[in-house]
């Protein structure tokens, strides 16, 4: 049924369109408030600033926020605060035994841990958004610069941060997809079309020659149809379960197969890394490139598309995989003990310790793999861009987003669609069954009670 899974479907599938305008609603809203202004911004300093501030904070972060920090928008933190204390909130939870214990309660520890989630987000939107406030007064961008600026500035941006907050988990209960990849995803995607426009512009003009304009999007073609490929690719052990009685009965044994992705870390490593390494760009940035010697000595080490910043770039990405993935995306010891409670086994690997040692060892080796290909994807951009001068932001991070979150939404709406299939499939045969009841009644009556 899933093979002949079609998209003609949809028009039939009743609930699944309301989720999808439900969604694009909501994603409306979200372009919409990137567009609404802080109060007391000087909008024409702000262009002029943001157009020199391409290789920090108008590269990566007016990516992640759809444009909205350049515009200095409501939104213009976007969700990446709530982001960051989700992962933070993870990372304590695979290493603080009381949160540990509270990620195994089940539904009301999965609350708690959302509700500490929230509160993380708070106070990360409210010391960005203060620094935000501060970094513009000090580059004279503020029509009217006062406490009650920086007070007005951060009340607008937590409050925006927290609708989007809001709006992403209003879309995931209601809507289709992750609301949270789903905003990220559209505010990049949003900035595209300009990106693209600059690039042939580049190439009108003569800075850019046909042959490189043709390079690069053979370049894009390639890169995503190598992301789609390895983000699908898994590695599959074999997992046999062993024949057992209930009761009178006894069930045969059975096997399946425990799938391990290639990168189970996902976009997580790019994203920490990207950061690490925006940092000191952004504090020079917000200084007003007021540096001193060590910052300066840093900066011109680490400066985008510098040796030492390749080579400390895909070390992050590599090391943050492997520290993800045995801290949050797969743990060895849980997945043998959890095939130990339902009595499965690796055949030929004794259940428990032995069988953790196994999965931490077959991991390993899948993760010079998974490693290898994160940093390739993020890298290869980043030297492209550094040798050919291409005059707009285009990074393996952001195509790595777009890739997971487009693929995650269309399983998504396959699934809703099946489950329709078979709800259709369930009413057709109970109304099968009442016609058979109908004409078995009318032939043979039940006898009167007396």
């Amino acid at each position: 049924m899933a093979a002949n899974l079609s998209w003609s479907a949809l028009g039939k599938a009743k609930e699944l369109r309301q989720r999808i305008f439900f969604t694009l609603g909501l994603l409306i809203v979200y372009r919409l408030g990137t567009y609404i202004p802080v109060p007391g911004i000087d909008g024409q300093a702000l262009r002029e600033f943001m157009d020199q501030a391409q290789a920090g904070l108008g590269g990566m972060l007016n990516m992640f926020t759809g444009g909205a920090i350049a515009r200095m928008g409501i939104f213009a933190l976007g969700i990446m605060p709530y982001i960051s204390a989700s992962i933070i909130v993870q990372l304590l939870a695979a290493m603080v035994p009381a949160l540990e214990q509270l990620k195994k309660e089940g539904e009301q520890g999965r609350k708690k841990l959302n509700q500490y989630t929230r509160y993380g987000t708070v106070f990360l939107a409210t010391f960005q958004a203060y620094g935000l406030a501060v970094s513009l007064e000090a580059g004279d961008l503020v029509t009217d610069p006062g406490w009650f600026f920086r007070a007005s500035t951060v009340i607008t941006i937590v409050g925006g941060t927290m609708f989007l907050m809001w709006l992403g988990e209003q879309i995931t209960a209601r809507g289709v997809g992750n609301g949270i990849s789903l905003i990220i995803f559209v505010g990049i995607i949003a900035e595209v079309p300009a990106a693209l426009a600059q690039f042939f512009a580049s190439g009108r003009s003569g800075a850019l020659s046909p042959a490189v304009i043709v390079g690069v999007m053979v370049m894009v073609v390639a890169v995503i149809t190598f992301v789609v490929f390895m983000e699908r690719s898994l590695r599959k052990i074999h997992i046999q379960y062993p024949r057992r009685q209930v009761g009178m009965k006894i069930y045969d044994g059975g096997s399946s197969h425990l799938p391990i992705k290639v990168n189970p870390a996902g976009v997580i490593p790019a994203i920490f890394a990207s950061s690490l390494l925006l940092l000191p760009t952004t504090l020079a940035t917000f200084s007003g490139n007021q540096t001193g010697p060590i910052m300066s000595t840093i900066l011109a080490y680490f400066g985008p598309g510098q040796p030492l910043y390749l080579l400390f770039f895909g070390a992050m990405v590599v090391f943050f995989t492997y520290f993800y993935t045995f801290n949050v995306a797969f743990k060895p010891e849980e997945v043998a003990e959890n095939l130990k409670k339902q009595n499965g086994f690796i055949p030929g690997i004794r259940p428990g310790k032995k069988t953790a040692e196994y999965l931490e060892y077959v991991v390993n080796r899948v993760l010079v793999l998974g490693s290898a290909y994160l940093a390739a994807v993020v890298l290869l951009p980043e030297i492209l861009r550094s040798q050919l001068a291409i005059p707009f932001y285009f990074g393996g991070t952001s195509v790595l987003i777009v890739v997971s979150v487009t693929m995650d939404t269309i399983n998504q709406v396959q699934s809703h669609l099946l489950a329709h299939q078979y709800e259709g499939l369930i009413e057709k045969s109970q109304l099968r069954g009442r016609k058979r009841g109908g004409k078995t009644t009318k032939t043979r009556k039940a006898p009167a009670r007396r």
